[in-house]
């Protein structure tokens, strides 16, 4: 009897389970696999997309764009197992953004499906318990499990996801601050996770952060609270306070939302990407990303860029597109010559790529006082909402694609850094335009009030206070919410079976990540020898940030060819050895 087991039953392990059913067949000489799928929250979703969270939080893929199935789009060498996309699946408008207890009712059904079709003689059994600690027995691994039981498998594949952590040092020292001035202080982590209820209604509180988690906890202090958002007869959304929610006052280091999601279903031709971003290309490691990777990526990403432009849109270009890009792929970027070739043939100026401006918009800006800036995000906010609503302006959409094809490739390479996850995520992985509707229309009534950009966060006078250089002045509130999720960490990481590798020094970190050997996935430890018989997969591991998210049906996703790679690694060179359970 051979056995693996997963640690993890969120989407991460679902699709390794999937690739090990579909994969073990051909691999296997024997017709018997036991697969062990270790989690205390039920299979599918996991925790983070369990069905115990409100309707009124959203996916911030539309469903159309998830999906868990492998299709011919996939390169791997595993065998193809197509099945529904979450709008197929649903039989609703591909443009839907579904409440997350939906999204859960699909990953649960991809993983019944992936145990219903397994081959003969593989069995998947479900553990609802959490792992805490391995060790090495004869031929394979000894998982002990909270429940008491300890089982013997070939293998053990780590897919836990996103995992807590101890606070930092600041977060410790501000939840110190709240209990000895009587404050509130809200630490980072899972809306769906966090006590609200103490929030005061009808008083400001200062919030920290303005991305994915900031829009949750958005909606739970609003809509949560009883309040409503109506059409006036203009079609403009209006916000009516039900006189519960606190007055969020709410700043970021960029001083911006997320952009929103674009609206509209991308008629172009995907961008002949990539191109410029190879291992040839970046030569040998080690590399510092700045310096070796950005200027890639950015040609990478401007190419996909004006390839949408001047093939979609050729009456806004003075040259056509096979001149264009003979001249740009001849030059570096941000060259001299570069920057004319780009003048000359895209003559408006708005139609011109700025990484710099899109990064940071309020950069350098300083109003008045705390009005100008209001004025001044409304009318942005105004602006992304158009903008990723036209097809006009399909090269953004085009240039999120290369995103994910770079994305891709830097996880092919091993390549982790935590600012460039920052900048896709900003670009390519923000809300559902309708929640930057929400946002504005909240603005408008008052109930979000917007402090700037490089947000500086404090305690005086027995209050929270909070100041930007964007305007003079600042804000005082009696509560303060850190409305982001806290950042990967294998050193602070509170899940017992991390720790207990960690302590061994069976398990190290690297930029908070877990370290793997990136051709196999290996798990590494202190001395960087890995392990025969440990693995690692998803976004808390080195290489691992693209497998984070759901899968795009047709679009080559790393999470399927990465996850169908691991599991025949698992299935050839470590399911060999016939191994009893102990009970």
């Amino acid at each position: 009897m051979s056995a693996v087991a997963v640690v993890g039953a969120g989407p991460t392990g679902t699709c390794l389970v999937e690739r090990i059913c579909a994969n073990a067949a051909e691999l296997l000489s024997w017709p018997s696999l036991d697969i062990h799928v270790i989690d205390p929250y039920p299979p599918g979703g996991g925790r983070v997309w369990r069905k115990e969270q409100p309707d009124l939080l959203w996916m911030n893929s539309t469903a159309a764009d998830v999906t868990l199935f492998t299709d011919e789009s996939v390169q791997c060498e595993g065998p193809i197992r197509p099945g529904p996309s979450l709008a197929e699946w649903l039989g609703r408008d591909p443009g839907l953004f579904a409440p997350r207890p939906v999204q859960n009712a699909y990953l649960s059904h991809v993983f019944q499906r992936a145990v219903k079709t397994a081959p003969r003689g593989v069995r998947v059994h479900v553990h609802a318990t959490r792992v805490l600690d391995l060790a090495d027995v004869p031929g394979g691994q000894a998982v002990t499990l909270e429940n008491g039981r300890t089982i013997e498998v070939d293998a053990v594949i780590l897919a836990q996801g996103h995992g807590d952590v101890t606070p930092t040092r600041e977060e410790r020292s501000l939840a110190g601050l709240a209990a000895g001035s009587g404050l509130h202080y809200v630490p980072t982590g899972y809306a769906a996770d966090l006590d609200l209820d103490a929030i005061p209604g009808g008083e400001p509180a200062i919030v920290r952060g303005m991305g994915l988690a900031f829009v949750d906890l958005m909606v739970l202090l609003t809509s949560g609270r009883g309040g409503r958002f109506v059409r006036e007869y203009d079609e403009e959304l209006v916000y009516l306070p039900s006189g519960r929610e606190p007055l969020l006052h709410v700043g970021s280091r960029r001083g911006v939302p997320y952009h929103s999601k674009t609206g509209y279903p991308f008629r172009g031709v995907r961008p002949p990407v990539p191109r410029f971003l190879t291992a040839k290309a970046l030569g040998e490691g080690p590399w510092n990303f700045h310096r070796d990777v950005w200027p890639l990526v950015r040609k990478e990403l401007a190419f996909a860029y004006y390839h949408e432009l001047i093939t979609a849109h050729p009456k806004r270009s003075r040259v056509g597109w096979e001149e264009f890009q003979e001249a740009f792929a001849a030059e570096e970027w941000g060259s001299l010559a570069m920057r004319r070739l780009i003048r000359q043939a895209v003559p408006r100026h708005l139609d011109r790529l700025d990484f710099e401006r899109l990064d940071r918009p309020l950069e350098k800006i300083r109003f008045g006082d705390s009005a100008g800036l209001q004025k001044w995000m409304h009318g942005y906010l105004a602006t992304d909402l158009d903008r990723r609503a036209d097809p006009a302006h399909s090269a953004d959409h085009a240039m999120i694609l290369g995103l994910l094809s770079v994305y891709g490739v830097l996880a092919e390479l091993g390549i982790s850094d935590p600012w460039f996850h920052g900048f896709f995520s900003y670009v390519a992985s923000g809300p559902p335009g309708p929640r930057l509707e929400e946002l504005r229309a909240l603005a408008k009534a008052g109930v979000v009030t917007f402090l700037g950009t490089d947000l500086q966060v404090g305690h005086r006078d027995g209050r929270w206070w909070a100041q930007s250089p964007s305007v003079p002045g600042g804000v005082e509130a009696t509560t303060l919410i850190e409305a982001r999720l806290p950042a990967p960490s294998v050193s602070r990481a509170t899940d017992p079976l991390i720790t207990a590798l960690r302590d061994r020094g069976e398990a190290e970190e690297s930029a908070g990540l877990l370290k793997v050997r990136p051709a196999d996935r290996r798990l590494l430890d202190r001395s960087d020898t890995p392990h025969p018989r440990r693995f690692a997969f998803g976004p808390w591991v080195v290489g691992g940030r693209a497998t984070g998210g759901f899968a795009r049906p047709g679009f080559n996703a790393p999470l399927f060819r990465h996850a169908d790679a691991l599991a025949r690694i698992v299935l050839s060179e470590t399911v060999a050895t016939q191994i009893s359970h102990v009970a």
